[in-house]
């Protein structure tokens, strides 16, 4: 299970009911987060989740908009006494930029672990999942990320009995493991079914669309992407920008076919992205406006899930 929250929605500046773009993703007691824009704090407060169990800072791109949130948020972790060490993953030079914000937060109460990004795709294992992070086109270097929960096969009951492997050895299989049994050597492959589908979830904002996004979106069951423009006439704006319309992340959505799509980072100029929600559902219908503490609960296909 995944429990997703966009915490904010909004770009460039914080408005009284939009907060900048940030995600929280839930996954075993770990939490994994994009971005921390000014204020991401009160939004995390109204939402009733908590600071401490943030394992993973996945940063997009040096922009105030999508990072000056940080040192406040570094400093409210500490007050909570975690002691574990967080993972801050970014572009190029996110080490110097994280230290020079903590000029305001010196002294911290657990380690800072730095993971650069360099190539146009890299692919992490990170709190139980896997995170591939893939270059984007922005007027800075900028990256959007996937998240990725693997599901095993069923085990083959009938296949272990047949085997005559005894049921204490049973587990170890299913969790993958290699056992000896009577001289003999038997792998979970051969108790295992295929590899089931798993949960995939999709983040990419502050980018024009370019093919690499579709590609890593590829069959998400949820993508969430900026759709900063509404208005026809923006269009150009976002060329100049290096930003994205909301047709233009309608069109990604249906060429990855993704199970649904969320537009968020939205310009402070669209005061009511909803309006424009009916033409973008012409391109790709699974598509919702994002807002501020949006949720989704993602199970696996054979489980119920649920938004609000």
């Amino acid at each position: 299970m995944l429990d997703i929250c966009l915490l904010g929605c909004g770009g460039m500046m914080p408005l009284p009911n939009r907060a900048l773009t940030s995600l929280m993703v839930r996954y075993n007691g770990s939490t994994i987060m994009i971005d921390c824009g000014e204020a991401t704090q009160l939004t995390i407060r109204r939402q009733g989740w908590s600071f401490k169990p943030i394992d993973v800072l996945l940063v997009t791109h040096f922009h105030a908009d999508h990072i000056s949130g940080l040192p406040g948020l570094l400093l409210t972790m500490g007050n909570a006494e975690r002691t574990e060490p967080l993972t801050i993953v970014g572009p190029p030079g996110v080490e110097k930029v994280v230290n020079s914000l903590r000029v305001i937060a010196p002294e911290l109460p657990f380690p800072i672990q730095f993971v650069e990004l360099h190539e146009k795709e890299e692919i992490m294992n990170l709190v139980g999942l896997k995170i591939t992070a893939f270059k984007v086109n922005h007027n800075i270097v900028c990256y959007g990320y996937s998240m990725e929960l693997a599901r095993s096969g069923k085990f083959d009951v009938e296949a272990a009995k047949g085997l005559g492997l005894p049921v204490q050895l049973w587990n170890p299989l299913q969790k993958g493991q290699t056992v000896t049994y009577e001289g003999k050597e038997y792998t979970s492959d051969m108790v295992m079914g295929a590899d089931r589908k798993g949960l995939k979830v999709t983040y990419c904002t502050d980018t024009r669309p370019v093919p690499t996004i579709a590609e890593h979106a590829k069959d998400s069951d949820l993508f969430i992407c900026e759709g900063m423009y509404g208005d026809a006439e923006d269009a150009k704006k976002a060329r100049e920008k290096k930003h994205m319309t909301m047709y233009e992340a309608a069109e990604l959505a249906r060429e990855a076919d993704v199970q649904e799509l969320w537009l968020t980072h939205f310009s402070p100029s669209l005061i009511k992205p909803k309006m424009y929600l009916d033409k973008v559902q012409g391109i790709f219908p699974h598509t919702e406006m994002g807002k501020d503490r949006m949720t989704k609960v993602l199970n696996f296909e054979d489980e119920q899930d649920g938004s609000q």
